[in-house]
This record gives C-alpha cells, structure tokens and sequence, in this order.
C-alpha cells in the first residue's frame, strides 16, 4: 500500500497533462459565411432599423426610392415620389406585393453578401480562380443559383468575385440561369457603418450607368 498511492497520483498527473492537449474539433467556415462575415453579418443581430435610397442614374436620366426597414419586425417603409407606403412583410397582399417586389430588389443589392447564407433554396458552387469581368484581374469566383420554384425571380444565378479579404469586387447576373450575363457591375465606394460593409456604388463595365445608395443609416440597439 506504501507504492500504490505515488502510483495513482502519477496516473492522475498523466490523465490531467493528455486531457490538456486534447483540442476542441472546430467546424471550417464555408466560402459564402466568410464572404458575410468580411460584411460584417456578426452584427446584424443588432441592427434595429437601417434607412438607405436605392437610385439609377442611367446618362442624365435619375431613379430613386427610399427605405426605412425593421428587420426584427419587419415593418417597411417606402417613399417613391409622392407616395409613400407602410407595410409588414409577413402580411403581403395584393396591395403590398408591388412595393414588397421592389423592396426585395432594392435590399438584395445592398445587402448581398448576407443574402448568400440568409437565402434557403440555393446551391453554391465551389469556388475558383478566374478573370474578373471588368478589372480583369485574377479574383476569387463563386456562383449563387436559386431554385426554379418560390421567390420573385426563380432559377437566377449570381457569379460573385471577390478578394483574399472575401470582399466583393463584382458580379455577374444570369436570369434564368443563362450562359450569357445579363447584367455585369463593380461593387466599389465601401462603407462601414456600425460595423455593416456595403458597397455604396456599382457601375456597368461598359455605358454611362450607376447604381448606388444614399441617405444610408445602420441603427442599432442600444
């Protein structure tokens, strides 16, 4: 018994050193999480209302209507010219569902990124490297394609380009998932504001044409 006892502290000690060592299996961040993240999608949790007015100017023609969104209630509010129209988007009917359409668009140009990990019934394909469209400088590419049921525009595909920071630099639309793109811009004038990246410009590679934001507002929870 004089032996037994240094011998089960040394076992003890051995246990306690292995146990140390052993590391906590971490799961890897997919390509469209680390996109959202570098957008700061870690704080949308706390974003009470965000304000911003979606415009074309397209030669010397301008577009613009304004939004003010609760995300946690879903209450929208748009201001197109003389009208304006209040709204809960789990209440759409007939009378909502054109501004709802537009909201939708609008949002989905501003907040992308979140858009790749918000959105259910999509594939994502693996990334690659490939030639951007417009800078053609060799960029990170994945494409986002929708399902060909549910949603406004079913079976749309996005090709995203973007940085070793996983910013977005550019895309591609394809309606209908169409070899040919229907629409190819930058994503350029970058703005944090409470922690949320977003791309204030986007310009066509070719032609006078800009679509941007103005009047953009992140308010957070205090």
């Amino acid at each position: 018994m004089k032996n037994l006892f240094p011998i089960l502290v040394f076992l003890m000690f051995c246990t306690c050193k292995q146990s140390d060592k052993t590391q906590i299996p971490t799961t890897e961040l997919s390509v469209a999480q680390k996109i959202a993240n570098a957008h700061g999608i870690q704080n949308w949790d706390m974003v009470s209302r965000i304000d911003f007015t979606f415009n074309v100017d397209r030669d010397s023609s301008h577009f613009e209507r304004s939004w003010q969104w609760e995300p946690k209630t879903n209450m929208v509010t748009m201001i197109s010219g003389d009208e304006t129209t209040h709204f809960n988007r789990a209440k759409i009917d007939s009378t909502t569902l054109k501004a709802d359409r537009s909201f939708i668009n609008d949002k989905y140009w501003l907040l992308a990124p979140f858009n790749l990990v918000w959105d259910e019934g999509t594939t994502i394909s693996e990334p690659m490297l490939k030639e951007a469209p417009i800078s053609k400088k060799q960029l990170h590419k994945i494409t986002l394609t929708y399902s060909n049921e549910g949603g406004y525009t079913p079976g749309d595909a996005y090709d995203f380009y973007y940085g070793e920071d996983y910013i977005i630099k550019e895309w591609v639309f394809r309606r209908q998932n169409s070899k040919e793109a229907s629409l190819i811009c930058s994503w350029e004038s970058y703005q944090n504001i409470n922690g949320i990246k977003i791309a204030q410009e986007h310009k066509k590679m070719d032609g006078n044409w800009n679509l941007n934001f103005t009047n953009l507002k992140v308010i957070m929870e205090k």
